[in-house]
């Protein structure tokens, strides 16, 4: 029974090529977008779930308040990891991770090499997480001084074999290299996990002013014991505050209690975060590595499913559209004893068997545009992940279930045939096909035009971010980084690269306006005994004479740092936040204190620099202030001239000079700009590509239903044009039925992607208006798209000579 509904569904499909083309050409294709895009998903979602005790495992943050100021990061203080474990029998273990200067200079010959995958961490880093261990024993690798643990990729790097337990890394601090042993090698980190690091330097390394309550620069982890809930030990936080860190704040504020300091508008609360939801959840500045977002997975999972529903509508349209041309097999079929189920059957056979046709070239099409879409979503995912535990089963299931769905109602249809009607050439088909096809195409294009609004969004909103004047110049502004490792010579080389051709100025400092530059936090107040009224926690910045002029920055109030100054030392230049949070409306002159050690040290504001937008602009400028002071991890340089090729070659060349065994790395400012939107530039690419192919599906099926229809009505258009109807005429007959349907799905998709988009623009402080054309834009493309589909049948029916469609007459 079986081998005989094949072979009639077989000759079946082979009857009808062109609807089985187009069949198969858009399940495939939307199969192929579903499994791309459930890749991507199921990689987001499997971030640090490999580590073995991944449900047990949290990482404390930071929520603060000082002086109007509201701060959230993911970092703590040293001495919090130890303190918890000690004092609550909750918590099992803990570990830190410190990650300050994160590059480092490794010898290889006789030259140096750069590093970027580099932290310190606790001896106890292998009992909270599971990396594998290699060589070596993990329980005790980083539990002395200068040690460190390393990748097997950086083994074979350095001593091109994994047997690298024993051997000595050569490290450059300060002005020396200090020698580290390796003591343990692991695999390379996963992917999939929210920090990645080639070199784990032990802690007791560090130089550090350790036992600190107050300064935040630790990212610790802390493994809960079983069957402890988060908020069990998160009810103990305010009592850890008040314990340790209440002392902190009464010697720098000059508060009795911790009411005292929260009835001023101040707090300091830590929670925690699961390990697992880190990538997702935690869209923090600090992070380790730039994090992802459920809101984009979210939106993906949605239009994968969206996607997949749309080709199952035109499978489903195509097949009751030509049932008509089946009415007399099925009603043959019946006469002769052929039982209803018998025929629901075999449609649902015919209908596995072209999704399973399509899974094989869903499969094969999406392993070919693997890397493409690995480029586009910044993904390494290989195609072993089809035979994951996730995929393979979906492969397996998928045909079945999407046959079963697409295949349901036109089973159902075309079996409920009667045959007698059928027989006498009374069968019609009954409006209730008609309507459910209009829904359907409805369906298909209100998700087109949500993904076109939704592209058209993104891509006006990364413009703007584009275009924005964000208080300095980006442009022409060359970075070179690492000029730490030039030591006493950092100096003579920004003179000596300020003296070339087309170099205008430039300057030295660890800061700069975008993420991921050294960046540094004080308590400043406007008294000099500190109270929690008039402090503000503040950024300070280290920057030189030529800083704010070399990035463009404006000074509105006051003057610049000035060489013909020596009190500028202890001079600061504040930026209009600040003066504003200090209620300073004329802060020129106006004498500061900064908290330090143990003592506040007076500052004189000199100058006032215009707001600009020191990170991403989904947050609003917070208060920053410079210092004069010498400060090197970077150098920047202002340039003017269109031949960079030739001047990065000079600088390298000069860099080589000084440091001929220091590696020479530079990056250009607007480059590292952009780099802060990659996720939004990423989304708007997918977002492009996905309605794209949306939209392509869509039209497969309105290509196949106007085929259909004007096949249909072949007679009727040749009577027209016996009459006179003109081409221009019979293309609007046809045609106006289906523009109709996408007006009506424009006016379900405005509201909704309204809707979708208002809430995405929540997440910048800085954003455009939704403005009423970019919806109407987004009408007319589908529109435009639609028509162009249908025009295409249209045209080619209208021009179809009369006498052949009416002979039969």
């Amino acid at each position: 029974m079986i081998r005989n509904y094949l072979a009639i569904a077989r000759r079946n499909l082979l009857r009808k090529r062109g609807f089985t083309a187009i069949n198969i050409a858009g399940l495939a294709t939307g199969l192929c977008c579903f499994l791309l895009i459930s890749l991507y998903v199921i990689d987001e979602l499997s971030y640090d779930r490999f580590h073995k005790k991944a449900d047990r495992i949290y990482r404390i943050h930071l929520d603060m308040r000082m002086g109007g100021v509201d701060r959230t990061m993911p970092n703590s203080p040293d001495a919090m990891g130890g303190l918890l474990k000690k004092d609550y029998p909750e918590i099992e273990q803990y570990t830190r991770i410190y990650t300050h200067n994160g590059s480092r200079l490794v010898k290889k010959g006789n030259e140096f090499i750069t590093e970027t995958r580099a932290a310190n961490a606790d001896s106890t880093f292998f009992d909270v997480f599971s990396f594998h261990v290699i060589e070596g024993n993990g329980n005790t690798a980083l539990a002395e001084p200068n040690t460190v643990v390393i990748s097997a990729s950086l083994a074979k790097k350095y001593f091109g074999m994994l047997q690298a337990v024993g051997k000595t890394l050569e490290v450059q601090e300060g002005d020396g290299v200090v020698p580290y042993r390796v003591t343990a090698v692991i695999e390379d980190m996963p992917e999939n996990s929210h920090f990645r690091y080639d070199l784990l330097f032990s802690m007791s390394s560090l130089h550090y002013d350790w036992g600190q309550v107050g300064s935040h620069n630790f990212y610790t982890y802390l493994v809960l014991g079983k069957h402890v809930r988060p908020a069990t030990v998160e009810k103990k936080f305010p009592e850890y505050v008040r314990k340790y860190l209440l002392p902190h704040i009464q010697e720098r504020m000059h508060v009795t209690t911790m009411e005292e300091f929260i009835n001023a508008g101040n707090k300091v609360n830590y929670w925690l975060m699961p390990l697992t939801r880190i990538h997702l959840y935690s869209n923090l500045e600090e992070e380790l590595r730039p994090p992802g977002s459920i809101q984009y997975v979210y939106i993906f999972s949605a239009v994968a499913l969206f996607i997949l529903l749309i080709a199952c509508v035109n499978f489903m349209n195509l097949t009751t559209a030509r049932s008509a041309n089946r009415a007399r097999e099925v009603a043959i079929r019946k006469v002769l004893g052929t039982e209803r189920k018998d025929l629901i059957f075999q449609f649902l056979t015919e209908s596995i068997l072209i999704v399973l046709l399509s899974m094989l070239l869903a499969v094969a099409l999406a392993a070919v545009v693997l890397p493409m879409f690995n480029e586009l979503t910044g993904k390494l995912i290989g195609v072993k992940a089809f035979l994951s535990p996730y995929i393979l089963p979906v492969l397996i299931i998928l045909p079945f279930v999407v046959g079963l769905l697409a295949g349901s109602y036109p089973a159902f249809f075309l079996s409920a045939f009667r045959p007698i009607e059928t027989l006498k050439g009374k069968f019609k088909l009954n409006s209730k096909s008609g309507g459910l096809r209009n829904v359907l195409v409805v369906f298909q294009f209100f998700t087109s035009i949500v993904l076109i609004i939704g592209t058209l969004v993104v891509y006006r909103q990364l413009h703007y971010i584009q275009s924005k004047n964000i208080g300095f110049n980006k442009d022409q502004v060359l970075i070179i980084n690492g000029t730490w490792a030039l030591g006493n010579k950092a100096d003579a080389f920004k003179d000596r690269v300020v003296k070339l051709s087309g170099v205008s100025s430039g300057t030295l400092s660890s800061s700069l306006p975008v993420s991921n530059t050294d960046r540094s936090n004080t308590v400043i107040s406007t008294e000099a005994v500190v109270t929690a009224k008039s402090s503000i926690n503040i950024q300070t910045w280290r920057i030189d004479y030529d800083y704010i002029g070399t990035l463009g920055m404006k000074i509105i109030k006051g003057r610049n740092f000035s060489r013909d100054f020596g009190s500028d030392s202890s001079a600061v230049i504040i930026n209009e936040t600040a003066a504003k949070l200090w209620g300073l409306d004329d802060p020129v002159g106006k004498t500061i204190y900064q908290w330090q050690d143990t003592k506040t040290i007076p500052r004189t504001i000199i100058g006032v620099v215009k707001n600009f937008n020191y990170e991403s602009l989904r947050e609003k400028v917070g208060p920053l202030c410079f210092f004069l002071d010498r400060s090197t991890g970077l150098a920047a340089f202002r340039v003017n001239t269109t031949r960079l090729n030739d001047l990065v070659n000079e600088v390298g060349e000069l860099w080589k000079s000084i440091a001929p065994e220091v590696p020479f790395s530079y990056r250009f400012l607007d480059e590292s700009f952009d780099a802060m939107y990659d996720a939004e530039r990423r989304v708007g690419r997918i977002a492009l590509l996905f309605s794209g192919l949306a939209i392509f599906i869509a039209c497969l099926g309105i290509f196949g239903l106007a085929a259909y229809i004007a096949e249909q009505r072949i007679k009727e258009i040749g009577v027209r044009k016996v009459l006179g109807a003109s081409v221009e005429s019979i293309v609007a007959l046809l045609s106006k039925d289906f523009l109709r349907l996408v007006l009506i799905a424009f006016l379900i998709a405005a509201p909704l992607g309204w809707w979708i988009m208002n809430k995405w623009l929540q997440s910048f402080a800085y954003r455009i208006s939704l403005s009423w054309w970019l919806f109407v834009l987004a009408g007319v493309i589908a529109m435009m798209i639609a028509l162009i589909t249908v025009s295409f049948q249209s045209v080619k029916a209208a021009l179809t000579n009369p006498l052949k469609s009416l002979r039969s007459e």
